[in-house]
């Protein structure tokens, strides 16, 4: 008897205590396209972004079997999205002793829809940082975003740095690590996913823009893990880096377009 390990569902270890809670989702004609979030345990345990409302249910049976509710210290929220803040009103009431990490402007977009519990937030701006015990935390702006309200985490005990949607990329597969992609794979996914996330790069200053790559990359980066991403480690973080590096020179990504939808339909139509 033989048993599977649900990769698009199971949470994985990226660093010391530090975890990854994935969704992976189908997103034909591209592939899969991974949706993350992180659990880090500690001195005052973090809970990095809260996933979508899609799969609630699953999300945080998975977060909760990482760590107790009552122990959560800190939930850090990079931004907004749905998929970034889609459980955050059910973790807040689920965990008491935890304080909202995020900024005046999230806050503000987040009151179309829920009220944010001001005497449980404290801003983290990009560039500022918060000791929590046996690790500081450091909010540092990723490279490439598609919210405003967009800080990315650096973890000084582990050297992880959670650069949110930079570095998206489609999947052929499941997998945890980028280092199971084949260097096309890897190279081509991050390409379309710079052009899909951020279809401002057609209008980058190259100098600017590469110099702020640089200073992220200067920092003591071991792992790198991301919303829509698998881990990446080892020379897959140079290469990452490198492929950001190429961004402003890019094509702008063509869309699909509703001949595309049309054929997809009637595809599934056939079965």
């Amino acid at each position: 008897m033989t048993t599977t390990t649900d990769l698009s569902m199971t949470p994985y270890q990226v660093a010391e205590e530090t975890f990854v809670v994935p969704w992976i989702l189908e997103a034909p004609p591209v592939g899969l396209f991974p949706m993350n979030s992180l659990v880090i345990r500690g001195a005052e345990p973090v809970i990095v972004d809260t996933g979508s409302p899609a799969n609630r249910e699953q999300w945080l049976n998975n977060v909760w079997n990482l760590v107790d509710p009552m122990d959560v210290r800190w939930i850090f929220l990079s931004h907004d999205d749905r998929d970034h803040a889609g459980n955050l009103l059910p973790v807040l009431a689920a965990c008491p002793n935890a304080t909202l990490l995020t900024n005046w402007f999230s806050i503000g977009r987040m009151a179309e829809e829920w009220m944010t519990p001001l005497d449980r937030c404290r801003f983290l701006n990009d560039g500022e940082r918060l000791d929590i015990g046996d690790r500081t935390l450091s909010a540092i702006r990723p490279p490439l975003f598609d919210n405003p309200t967009t800080r990315g985490v650096f973890d000084s005990h582990t050297g992880l740095y959670w650069s949110v949607d930079t570095f998206a990329t489609p999947i052929p597969r499941p997998v945890q690590d980028a280092s199971e992609l084949s260097d096309e794979e890897f190279n081509e996914g991050q390409r379309l996913g710079a052009g899909v996330l951020a279809p401002w790069h057609v209008w980058l200053d190259e100098k600017k823009f590469n110099a702020y790559v640089d200073e992220v990359r200067s920092l003591p980066i071991q792992v790198i893990a991301a919303c829509h991403a698998p881990a990446i480690t080892g020379p897959r973080i140079e290469r990452a880096f490198e492929a950001l590096h190429d961004v402003p020179g890019m094509e702008p990504w063509q869309p699909f377009v509703h001949q595309d939808l049309e054929q997809w339909l009637a595809m599934m139509a056939q079965g």
